[in-house]
């Protein structure tokens, strides 16, 4: 067992421990499918705005809503093993909706990273009201042109590296 991979119960009581510690919780989160160097990148630069980043990443079944039935490539148990050994991650909890109210709502970060393909109007609308009932800044991280999934499995599936 990973005890970096916590349940949403637990990542509750993790977030509401660090915060009475003064820690400044950052949280995060996507599918992260087929890790590659943006998404490394995009996650160590959220780490910077706080103590500890905590990545909510989608289930298998909103993978396959949000990114089509051929996703995930990765089980969420994977995917969530690979995040954890990052050192950038701190915790990693596991969600099963499309969008990440609830996940922010038992995070309660003070900061909230988003890439760069999102900007504070296109956040959905819950997630926004969720961020604005416990005060969390949304930061919003540069997209890095040429590192996309999507783009990358269209190339294995053509064989043309």
């Amino acid at each position: 067992m990973n005890s970096k991979i916590l349940t949403l119960d637990q990542l509750r009581a993790e977030s509401g421990r660090l915060r009475l510690e003064g820690k400044r919780v950052v949280a995060t989160n996507g599918c992260f499918d087929v890790l590659h160097v943006g998404h490394v990148r995009y996650l160590a630069a959220a780490r910077k705005f706080g103590d500890v980043l905590v990545v909510g990443l989608n289930g298998d079944d909103s993978v396959r809503q949000l990114k089509g039935a051929n996703r995930p490539v990765n089980r969420e148990r994977d995917r969530a093993e690979v995040l954890t050994a990052l050192e950038s991650v701190d915790y990693v909890t596991i969600f099963p909706e499309k969008r990440a109210a609830n996940f922010l709502r038992a995070t309660q970060p003070a900061v909230y990273a988003k890439g760069g393909d999102y900007t504070a109007d296109t956040l959905d609308p819950e997630e926004r009201a969720v961020l604005s009932e416990f005060g969390s800044r949304i930061e919003i991280i540069p997209f890095e042109e040429g590192y996309s999934t999507s783009e990358l499995l269209t190339r294995i599936g053509r064989n043309d590296g």
